[in-house]
Parts: structure tokens; C-alpha cells; sequence
């Protein structure tokens, strides 16, 4: 355990070895996505739509959607690990490399926890926003929303790897699935015609929808536990036998 949380620090290091300024813009940018997101939300719910949610709780699931996104929805180094060399790097070292992609996904967002996330709570009585969970099961869905997230990106990384140079077409397929179905830009509540039900029950609506759902108090905390905790079992012993099979097929710059 102590390798892999060297690895995480390491790669917090990486990100923040150049200084924090270089890391100001991404800053920047956050911030400018989410006060807008809000005022925007505010004058949704105040023109009367419904969205099965109250104007305290939607202003609350956007924001904490934001200051979580990075664990809202998992993105480790694996996406671009053929095409970057990261797949040769991480054969070098004496230790696992799905024990090294989620340490070094988990060291990569300690920067934006500190400069952009723990801020932004600070000051989210300001504009309005209540950061209290309405439920403690929240934390344990969090935990099942990022072990989740990880089995998923080992899944399209190895994807990847089956079609070989279509690395940047995976990751916008993928961007968009997961944009319409994890409900972490748009609940899942929120899907016409009946959607709302069927997707609910999908693994994608297991991510980041789950926790915040709960969080804000809007589902019953156990029933959607339940489906985490099924897709889990489901997709991790799959990801780890996928994986397994790739690696005879992986071919990475470097050799």
C-alpha cells in the first residue's frame, strides 16, 4: 500500500512541480463553468419547469457535481495510454498496473481538491448553495460511484486496445455517453418520455447520478446502493478478465 500511495504522491507532485500557476487557468475556467450553472438553474426553477427536485436541491446537485467531477466520473491515465507511451512506463515498475492507474488517477486530483474544490465550498453560502448531505449514505455511494468508474475506464481502455488508433473516437463516444447517461450535467430525473426509469437501472446512472442524488436527498439512498453494489460485482470481475486478455493485443509507442 505504501508504493502506491508514493505513486500518488508523485504524480501530485508532477502536476504541481511547474507551480500552482500553471494550474490557475484550469482554475479559472471552473469557476467560470459553474457560477453560471447556477444563476442558470436558478432562473430554470423560477420560471416553474419541474424537475422533481426543489431549487435548493438542483443548485446543490450542480455544484457538488462540479466540485466532484473528476470522482464523479473516473478518467485514469488508461485512456491515452497507447498512444502517450504511459503503457510502456508502467510495465516498468514492480507493482500492478491497475494498481498503478488508480494511484496515479487518485494523486492527480489532489491539486484541483485543494486550489479549486475546498474554495469553492467555502463560498458556496454565498451564492445560495447548501453543502450539507442530506444523507450519510452519500459517502459510501461515493466510494461505490468511483470503484464503479474505475471498472468502466479499464473497459474502454481496453477497448481501445481491441480497435487500436481510434483512441480519440473512444473517448468522444465515450464522453457523450456518459454526458447523457451518468446524470452528473443533467439528472436522470429529468429524461422525457419514460427514460428516466429504464436508465436508472443502467450502470452508467450508477456513477455520478447515484451520489448526488442521494446527497441532495432526491431517491432512497438503499435502492440505489443496491445497484451500485450489483454493478460493481458485475463489471469488475468483467474489466479484470477483459484486461487480462488485452494485454496480449497491446501495442504502445516505445515498443
Amino acid at each position: 500500500m505504501v508504493k502506491y500511495i508514493k505513486t500518488a504522491q508523485m504524480v501530485h507532485f508532477e502536476k504541481t512541480n511547474g507551480g500552482i500557476i500553471y494550474l490557475l487557468p484550469d482554475v479559472i475556467i471552473k469557476i467560470f463553468t459553474l457560477v453560471p450553472l447556477v444563476f442558470l438553474w436558478k432562473v430554470v426553477m423560477l420560471s416553474g419547469v419541474d424537475v422533481g427536485m426543489s431549487m435548493q436541491q438542483m443548485l446543490t446537485y450542480a455544484y457538488v457535481s462540479s466540485l466532484l467531477s473528476d470522482m464523479m466520473v473516473v478518467n485514469t491515465p488508461a485512456s491515452g495510454w497507447l498512444s502517450e507511451g504511459v503503457l510502456m512506463r508502467l510495465y516498468g515498475r514492480p507493482l500492478s498496473i491497475i494498481g498503478q492507474l488508480i494511484s496515479q488517477t487518485v494523486g492527480g486530483w489532489i491539486p484541483m481538491l485543494f486550489m479549486f474544490s475546498l474554495p469553492m465550498a467555502i463560498v458556496a453560502p454565498l451564492v445560495g448553495v447548501n453543502l450539507r448531505p442530506a444523507s450519510l449514505w452519500f459517502f459510501i455511494s461515493l466510494f461505490l460511484c468511483i470503484s464503479l468508474g474505475f471498472a468502466i475506464d479499464i473497459l474502454f481502455a481496453c477497448l481501445s486496445i481491441k480497435l487500436r488508433n481510434t483512441s480519440w473516437l473512444i473517448s468522444r463516444i465515450r464522453a457523450a455517453i456518459v454526458a447523457l447517461l451518468s446524470g452528473t450535467i443533467i439528472p436522470v430525473s429529468l429524461l422525457p418520455l419514460g427514460f428516466d426509469r429504464i436508465v436508472k437501472y443502467q450502470p452508467f446512472a450508477s456513477l455520478g447520478g447515484a451520489p448526488l442524488s442521494i446527497f441532495v436527498g432526491a431517491s432512497d439512498p438503499l435502492s440505489i446502493l443496491k445497484v451500485q453494489i450489483f454493478w460493481n460485482l458485475i463489471l469488475w470481475p468483467f474489466a479484470l478478465l477483459v484486461f487480462k486478455k488485452s494485454q496480449e493485443g497491446m501495442v504502445s509507442y516505445g515498443g
